[in-house]
């Protein structure tokens, strides 16, 4: 199959790349032209594990290109994708479709022959209809089916996702588009990934849906933990004990400092909106967007706390600065509130983080960034785990502890044991743990 992707941004040229792999003819199309300069030298714009090599492997044989002018390979394609960015829009919290429109017009005026227009961008309930009106008021007389095909990938873990996903979501009740989709993603008959072909509202909606349940339950178990910090119960301990009910299940019961990231801050601020406007509010979701708010700026408190209440003058190292481990996606991470917070409390911050400091220093003002973990905590007061890289969750604390002013951690992410952190000398402070 040949199939053009509009966009480069993570989801457009994991789902690309990923493609080519399958076996199809694949053009990533961006206005961006350092993008394109950055794609055609071998460089990777975004850090995702495996991706380069994936990249690479399929430029090599030819399946995979990059083109700064999409026309003609969207006049080529069976299937163009509309993987643009869909940001929450100042003011209101609803998805800034700008880009997805403008995506369509150039559609329009180029598609050939059937063609099938697929949705991958994150977009609300309706926005498949709006494609499709755009496409029809400049092309009367083109053939083509607008679908839905939401991504769930996981940063850090976006190739597996893609090439082994719990379900394909696939909304459209036209015939000859639901046969082409059936084709690109032949490959994954191997494995026998259920293909679920729904109307194309319910396709938009089950995306948000996912994210929104998602992101309840991480705030669900951060509520939890202060329950259990109050009561004298360990979160882990009762993450397990309700994660081993299968109706429930382990996975997103992690607590720690709120979410972030490029999705499910965005995506559940976007369901909340979509639902007020249709005069059908979703409660639980709108409480799980207030709490997490508050619980991210909330985590400078405990540093204070750690400290006996003041952190004036005091020096705060900072492990981790991405929302998440192996990406360096800083979009709505929690340093973004905990940094400023520190160093409005008269703190000096010192950070360090494998994969997010460049992004981070354009974000962040007034934060020292360090080489590596030991630089950062040399002559800290406390150091503080914002993010459980697998770097930090075997630090040499003996070192760490002799580096220090004073042996203190704040650990976010419970990536150590409280007994074994308090054995070593230190002053240890996790989540929803005694």
């Amino acid at each position: 199959m040949r199939v053009a992707m509009i966009g480069t941004g993570y989801v457009g040229l994991v789902s690309g790349a990923c493609f080519a792999d399958f076996g199809h003819e694949v053009v990533c199309v961006d206005k961006d032209p350092s993008k394109i300069e950055r794609l055609e030298r071998g460089e990777i714009p975004i850090f995702e594990p495996g991706l380069d090599d994936l990249v690479a492997s399929n430029v090599k044989a030819g399946r995979l290109a990059f083109a700064l002018d999409g026309a003609q390979a969207i006049r080529a394609a069976d299937a163009v994708f509309i993987a643009v960015g869909t940001p929450s829009r100042r003011g209101d919290g609803h998805a800034d479709l700008s880009y997805v429109h403008a995506a369509a017009e150039e559609i329009a005026g180029l598609i050939e022959g059937f063609t099938v227009i697929v949705t991958k961008s994150t977009v609300p309930v309706g926005t498949g209809d709006e494609i499709e009106l755009i496409i029809r008021e400049k092309r009367p007389d083109a053939d083509f089916a607008v679908v839905s095909n939401p991504e769930f990938l996981r940063e850090g873990a976006a190739i597996e996702d893609f090439k082994r996903p719990d379900r394909i979501v696939v909304g459209t009740e036209d015939k000859r588009a639901q046969a082409v989709m059936r084709e690109i993603y032949r490959p994954l008959n191997l494995n026998e990934t259920p293909i679920l072909f729904t109307g194309r509202r319910t396709s938009e909606l089950i995306k948000y849906a996912a994210n929104a349940f998602l992101a309840m339950k991480i705030t669900f178990i951060n509520e939890m933990a202060d329950l259990c910090e109050v009561v004298g119960a360990d979160v882990q301990q009762v993450a397990r004990g309700i994660g081993l009910d299968k109706r429930i299940g382990g996975k997103f019961l992690h607590a720690g400092p709120g979410y972030g990231g490029s999705c499910f801050p965005k995506d559940t601020l976007a369901l909340v909106r979509t639902a007020t406007d249709a005069g059908s509010p979703v409660r639980l979701v709108e409480t799980t967007v207030a709490v997490n708010d508050a619980r991210k700026k909330a985590m400078a408190e405990r540093v204070t706390k750690a400290l006996d209440g003041d952190l004036a003058g005091k020096t705060v190292a900072l492990l981790g600065l991405t929302f998440k481990p192996n990406t360096d996606d800083m979009r709505d991470a929690p340093s973004l509130d905990v940094a400023p917070a520190l160093i409005a409390l008269g703190a000096k911050v010192q950070a360090f983080d494998p994969e997010g400091m460049d992004e981070a220093a354009k974000l962040l003002d007034g934060v020292a960034f360090k080489t590596g973990p030991y630089e950062a905590v040399t002559g800290a007061d406390v150091v503080v785990i914002l993010t459980e890289w697998d770097q930090f969750r075997a630090l040499d604390l003996d070192r760490v502890k002799l580096l220090m002013h004073h042996p203190v951690m704040v650990d976010l992410r419970n990536v150590y044991r409280p007994d074994d952190m308090r054995a070593r000398g230190f002053r240890y402070t996790s989540i929803g743990r005694r």
